[in-house]
């Protein structure tokens, strides 16, 4: 008996073995975000067909996440219908998500479907359905906390999904931490101050400071990106257009010779 149970387990782990290597090989697609820095790490661009993670550690930051969100999720969904399945309390706490904001971001709005779930689990249940539906171009799973639902048995069967299926995950975690999963990447964005625009000018483009914390074949880093609304695309930022990078913790700090902004933005994340 025991040794049939065993038998069993063995083929069925054997099955998801040999399924992960399969899709991972048909679906290893990379969509480039048009940032040279970050494409260079990604070796290319994001990956379709794989889980993505982003991250708003903060309430202040979900705006920020949302739309270096929607820049990668219409990189990667290219043209194709967008499925967004926002938790309710995300609303309450962030704010309802704007198709006026969206459409000037640059996602055509008749693109893209909402679906509102009640709970984390009601979310990661849809987003698992949706997923393996081929005609879509991504699907945006926005959830709210320390969400329990998604351990990682959950994050396991997005992958899986979205392997076979070849539909891009983009997982938006607002006022969490980043825990264990299976994500292909895992981003962390706070928000970046534009640049000086003329006086006659409205305002800016919108800036993020992104940090890849997470890359399965890879390095990570830190950017500061501008979004091209018009062309859809990521871009080296005009106020700062290094990468940058935590000093090493076994070496003294260096003089200061960045700006204030810099400065404080490590303070601020360091603390």
């Amino acid at each position: 008996m025991v040794s049939a149970r065993m038998s069993t387990l063995a083929s069925l782990r054997g099955e998801i073995s040999r399924l992960e290597t399969e899709a991972g090989t048909q679906d290893a697609q990379r969509v480039v975000l048009g940032h040279p820095g970050a494409d260079e790490v990604l070796q290319g661009g994001l990956m379709r067909g794989v889980l993505h993670e982003v991250f708003a550690l903060e309430t202040r930051q979900s705006a920020a996440a949302t739309g270096f969100v929607v820049g990668i999720a219409e990189r990667l969904a290219q043209h194709r219908p967008l499925l967004w399945v926002r938790q309710d309390f995300v609303e309450i706490e962030a704010g309802t998500l704007s198709m006026s904001g969206l459409a000037e971001l640059g996602l055509d709005p008749r693109q893209l479907v909402m679906v509102r779930a009640a709970d984390a689990e009601v979310a990661l249940r849809v987003a698992a359905d949706a997923l393996a539906c081929n005609t879509l171009g991504a699907v945006v799973p926005d959830l709210w906390g320390e969400a329990r639902a998604f351990d990682l048995v959950a994050s396991r069967k997005l992958t899986l999904t979205t392997q076979i299926s070849g539909v891009p995950c983009v997982m938006l975690r607002t006022s969490a931490l980043p825990n264990a999963s299976t994500a292909e990447t895992r981003w962390i964005v706070h928000a970046a101050r534009s640049p000086p625009v003329p006086a006659w000018g409205v305002w800016g483009p919108p800036v993020f400071d992104v940090q890849l914390v997470r890359n399965r074949h890879g390095q990570t880093g830190q950017w500061i990106m501008d979004w091209n609304c018009d062309e859809c695309l990521f871009r080296e930022s005009a106020a700062d257009s290094q990468p940058a990078f935590a000093a090493p913790a076994d070496r003294s700090h260096p003089a200061p010779t960045v700006a204030p902004r810099r400065i404080a933005s490590r303070k601020r994340r360091a603390g």
